[in-house]
């Protein structure tokens, strides 16, 4: 069975990372019909461990923590899962990284560097088949966007042959740190060079779909309910509102994508499809590695109580601009490829079926009309008959990327801010012309793509064979 490694940095790399354990350890007991804390439950997520009088001895996530502030983590260590995560695998400083990339990748990824080997190295020493590493973190903030891709050249120079996933949290256009542009170009850099497939999360894209939940409930349709003490309330019971961004449940929707992206190498299937699958069959060119994730349902949370999807309409719900996990429109834009993971009992024929049914709709590069990847896991999330998780390589993640090129050259032409980061050793104002010089580079590469929308696919002559 192959393995991976989850590398949570960052407050937001540590909620969502969390999150995403909680999650699993729910699925599985779920599926074992055992208690949630078992180690039955946990074996497939972690290194197995004993029980005793119900809580957990020795069972132990196979994850490394790192954050340059101590209070998220401190708070998982005294939260439910405390006896989940390995005290030895943490790393935590005090004075955090002051939102500030430059710190976070110069200052304190030189001053941790031999202590995240070390732990890296341990983590990967209990795996009999270790696949990937998968990188939680957000591109905003300083720990996330400065140490989170610190660790990406570390880990291509230490584990070459091991994938780099790499899960990347993009702030929004109201985000309340400042500088979140010039750590994001920063950090793009970084992605482009080191990364295997990154899969960009738009903060806002996963508010505006909390906000859809929230309308649902109170508008009543559909039958919607909202079970007691759900992720999707506030601690008082009513909904949020527009005013408060229910970061629980944003974080809720990530842990279930990832859910849903290692469900293959957790459970059987007919058709299941390993991570180094999807670089391998989703990734043409090295540098155009960013997926468009969707989801459907959109609430695996389990917590709201919402007539199920009919399949049909779930594999068209995956296309949709209202199901992306990053603002965008795939309908409109080009695909390079697209995987398609699906789970419950689900036959490969309703796959093909809905595959040929959408094709008309999906524009696809001339040279790939048939860049589709499928996967079948037969056990679905907790409450659901089924789900779809579509990964797709698509020219609808450009805009994205210019938008934060705008935001970024709104500040850079007034040089504000500019001396926080200069102050850095090591940091000089070339840092910032190469890293917006290698994001205008990867936006060149999208438009010459869209550059070749609507062109009429060549029918290549067929090889003939002598009778």
């Amino acid at each position: 069975m192959t393995q991976s490694v989850v590398v949570q940095v960052g407050q937001c790399g540590n909620q969502i990372g969390c999150c995403f354990w909680d999650l699993a350890l729910r699925e599985h007991a779920a599926v074992n019909q055992v208690p949630a804390r078992s180690p039955l439950a946990c074996q497939v997520v972690g290194d197995g461990g004993s029980i005793s009088k119900g809580k957990i001895c020795s069972l132990k996530a196979r994850a490394v923590l790192i954050d340059m502030e101590e209070g998220v983590v401190n708070e998982i260590l005294q939260g439910p899962l405390r006896d989940v995560f390995d005290t030895k695998q943490l790393i935590t400083d005090i004075s955090g990284s002051g939102n500030n990339w430059a710190v976070g990748h110069r200052v304190f990824g030189s001053l941790y560097q031999d202590q995240i080997l070390e732990k890296l190295r341990k983590s990967a020493e209990h795996c009999d088949c270790l696949q990937c590493f998968f990188i939680i973190h957000s591109m905003g903030g300083g720990t996330g966007s400065g140490l989170g891709t610190f660790l990406l050249k570390m880990l291509e120079d230490e584990f070459p042959e091991v994938y780099r996933f790499v899960t990347s949290i993009y702030p929004s256009g109201e985000d309340d740190v400042i500088t979140s542009p010039y750590n994001s170009i920063l950090a793009m850099k970084e992605l482009n060079e080191h990364a295997d497939c990154v899969l960009p999360i738009d903060n806002q894209s996963l508010f505006d779909i909390i906000s859809k939940i929230d309308l649902m409930v109170n508008s009543g349709k559909l039958g919607t309910t909202v079970k007691p003490k759900s992720l999707v309330t506030s601690s008082s019971g009513a909904l949020k509102t527009r005013h408060k961004k229910p970061f629980d449940a944003m974080n809720n929707i990530v842990a279930n994508l990832l859910l849903n992206l290692t469900s293959s190498a957790r459970f059987e299937g007919s058709l299941n499809m390993d991570l180094n699958e999807i670089s391998m069959n989703l990734v043409p060119f090295p540098q155009l590695h960013y997926l468009v994730s969707s989801l459907t349902p959109l609430y695996t949370l389990t917590d709201v109580n919402i007539p199920p999807r009919r399949l049909d309409q779930m594999f068209s719900d995956a296309f949709s601009k209202d199901h992306q996990l990053l603002r965008a429109d795939p309908k409109h834009s080009l695909y390079l490829a697209c995987a398609l993971m699906v789970r419950g009992n689900v036959q490969i024929s309703d796959v093909r079926r809905n595959i040929e049914r959408l094709k008309p709709s999906l524009q696809f590069v001339s040279w790939n009309q048939e860049g589709w990847k499928t996967s079948l896991c037969s056990i679905p999330p907790v409450g659901h008959s089924h789900s779809l998780l579509a990964l797709a390589n698509n020219t609808c993640v450009k805009p994205t990327f210019m938008e934060l090129k705008e935001r970024f050259m709104r500040l850079y032409k007034k040089k504000a801010h500019l001396h926080h980061y200069l102050q850095v050793e090591g940091m000089e104002e070339s840092c910032f012309t190469e890293a917006v010089s290698s994001l205008s580079a990867l936006i060149q590469e999208y438009n010459q793509l869209d550059a070749t929308k609507n062109m009429p696919v060549q029918d290549l002559p067929r090889l003939s064979i002598a009778m």
